[in-house]
């Protein structure tokens, strides 16, 4: 199956889980988002920190990056920045805010196979055996 697929039924069941959260009393929610929200931002920072001089706000393949968070998931900073704003959107309890959250992910993932496009054009067999050893 695509792995487009698998991000967005993730999604959904992360959506699902915040829609419980909203259901907590204040003080757990915001101990929750904390406990998921400051790690996920750190994680994105460790992504994006990690990439280096391969960053970049529109796809370039300036290096394939394979290790650290690279060496497991694709798209870390995607998958952890999704992470900490939802546990934004749960701390402050703004249910709407979760179609605006929704929306992004749909972006992120054609940006995240416009990313891949140009990986497999540039790097070729290396990338697709990197594609392989990845969970995300």
């Amino acid at each position: 199956m695509n792995r487009a697929w698998y991000r967005l039924t993730g999604a959904a069941v992360l959506a699902c889980v915040a829609m419980f959260a909203f259901s907590l009393g204040p003080t757990l929610r915001i101990a929750l988002a904390i406990a998921v929200g400051v790690p996920s931002f750190a994680l994105m920072m460790l992504g994006r920190r990690q990439l280096g001089r391969s960053f970049a706000m529109m796809p370039a393949a300036r290096a394939l990056v394979t290790s650290g968070l690279y060496a497991r998931i694709q798209h870390p900073m995607y998958l952890f920045l999704d992470l900490g704003l939802l546990a934004a959107i749960v701390a402050v309890g703004w249910r709407a805010a979760l179609i605006a959250w929704a929306a992004l992910l749909v972006v992120q993932v054609f940006q995240s196979r416009r990313e891949e496009s140009v990986l497999a054009d540039a790097f070729g067999a290396e990338y697709e055996a990197y594609r392989r050893h990845t969970w995300l």
